[in-house]
């Protein structure tokens, strides 16, 4: 008995679904595995990225940038600011919400998770070329762009 894996056949591996869903795998692995070592998570790099690009907000809001759950987001939030990566203050306008901000900690945590990620990107898209990975892009961003207001997130419905 072979310990080499059957290939699937033909007609699964011309599904694109599959296709994506595969390399989205491989992709979530590479990505995650990468920010373990350092003791981050996605989530963590996302809520980073968000408060670095559009500055300071609210955490409902920081949860519709990100796309993570607004019940996951605390638990994101209270990680990065354990850490010293993120401040909480009262928002001036309404005394019952924190203003998220990132502190210096949190941009030079960011530079580092930014780093990890970029080379797992690297890893996942070796085997194309540069004009390649630029047509992957786009072409992944047409497709998400096209579905993503039929397909709202769930705390998005409301």
């Amino acid at each position: 008995m072979s310990s080499t894996p059957e290939p699937a056949p033909a007609r699964l591996r011309a599904i694109p679904s599959r296709l994506i869903a595969g390399a989205a795998a491989v992709a979530d692995r590479l990505v995650s595995e990468r920010l373990a070592a350092e003791g981050a998570r996605k989530w963590h790099f996302a809520a980073l990225v968000a408060l670095a690009e559009a500055g300071a907000a609210s955490q409902a809001e920081l949860s519709r940038r990100t796309g993570i759950y607004r019940s996951d987001m605390v638990a994101v939030l209270n990680e990065l600011a354990d850490a010293g990566f993120i401040r909480r203050a009262p928002d001036p306008a309404d005394r019952r919400r924190n203003v998220i901000t990132l502190t210096p900690a949190g941009h030079r945590r960011l530079e580092r998770l930014d780093a990890l990620v970029t080379a797992a990107q690297r890893e996942l898209l070796a085997p194309l070329t540069p004009g390649q990975r630029d047509e992957l892009t786009r072409l992944l961003t047409v497709l998400t762009e096209h579905h993503q207001p039929l397909h709202p997130r769930p705390h998005d419905a409301k």
